[in-house]
């Protein structure tokens, strides 16, 4: 039974064959055959804290920008002119760590990086290519950027999850882009599998419209037997090394997350394939975003 895709949350075909090309080409409009609707989250209203000043300055910002054709050109130069802090990478470039780095170029940063519990961890090391993204508040990091999972990180990644309370993973990339793998499937196709102490079932597996989707694994600590549901946002339209096929896909995305983790302080963990640019833009649009909403000026920061 077809549905408006902007007000139900429809129902994946089950099948592997249905899943693995979802995840690994160009969506297809499914067939009415193969699902079915059900009531989903309603629309999450807009609401802002931003005062009337805040707009006055983003509307003359915004003024400026087109009265200035060429100052988007300067900001632009300014930005890919800019350089970081020479920060020391050498958790990552150690030798026992080297080979749990998709990229031998992208390395975390020593002093913010996401340290496992060592005791915990199937190879007693506590490195794992992760670092945390402070906002506004330094205890508590807003996002945790990390690279797409391999397969000997599986379980680095599922006790990051659990071990920093995360209960929102936002995954940017599908698993094979262009016949070359992006990431690598770290929860079952279906039922269950375990990585090392944790036993991930997949409950759950929504598809909200053609660019994005919505998984809930449940996790499961075999040696406690404590268990936490994890909600996956899992956008498709965002190619490797391009831009999104929607801004207005990109946006309602936003919002679903946002609901889902709405009251809580855990970091969200944000990846795509390397961890740096979908990641990267995706933590920054929507730490500006989020400031605008609450009135912040973002040009004092």
């Amino acid at each position: 039974m077809a549905s408006k895709t902007n007000d139900k949350l429809e129902l994946i075909d089950q099948s592997p064959k249905r899943r693995s090309s979802l995840f690994q080409s160009e969506p297809s409009q499914p067939s009415p055959s193969s699902r079915f609707s059900i009531s989903s989250w309603n629309e999450e209203p807009v609401t802002s804290n931003m005062d009337i000043s805040t707009g006055h300055m983003i509307l003359s910002y915004m003024e400026d920008h087109l009265n200035n054709k060429n100052r988007f050109d300067r900001e632009w130069e300014a930005l890919c002119a800019y350089e970081a802090e020479p920060y020391s990478t050498s958790a990552a470039e150690l030798p026992q760590n080297i080979n749990k780095n998709r990229f031998p170029g992208v390395l975390p940063y020593d002093h913010s990086r996401v340290i496992l519990n060592n005791l915990s961890n199937i190879s007693s090391s506590d490195y794992i290519n992760a670092n945390t993204i402070i906002d506004h508040d330094p205890i508590n990091p807003a996002y945790i950027a990390t690279q797409g999972p391999l397969p000997h990180t599986a379980a680095d990644f599922w006790q990051m999850v659990w071990e920093q309370g995360s209960v929102v993973i936002v995954m940017l990339t599908r698993l094979m882009e262009n016949d070359v793998a992006m990431c690598y499937r770290y929860w079952p196709e279906e039922g269950s599998e375990v990585y090392d102490i944790y036993e991930i079932h997949l409950v759950s597996e929504h598809i909200w419209c053609d660019d994005y989707l919505v998984q809930s694994p449940y996790l499961k600590n075999v040696k406690n037997s404590e268990t936490r549901t994890v909600t996956q946002f899992h956008f498709l339209s965002w190619p490797d090394n391009g831009v999104p096929t929607s801004i207005k896909a990109l946006l309602k995305f936003k919002r679903k997350v946002n609901k889902s983790y709405r009251g809580r302080s855990c970091p969200i963990v944000v990846h795509c394939s390397d961890g740096i640019g979908r990641t990267g833009t995706y933590c920054v649009i929507y730490m500006v975003l989020n400031r605008m909403a609450k009135g912040k000026c973002l040009w004092n920061n």
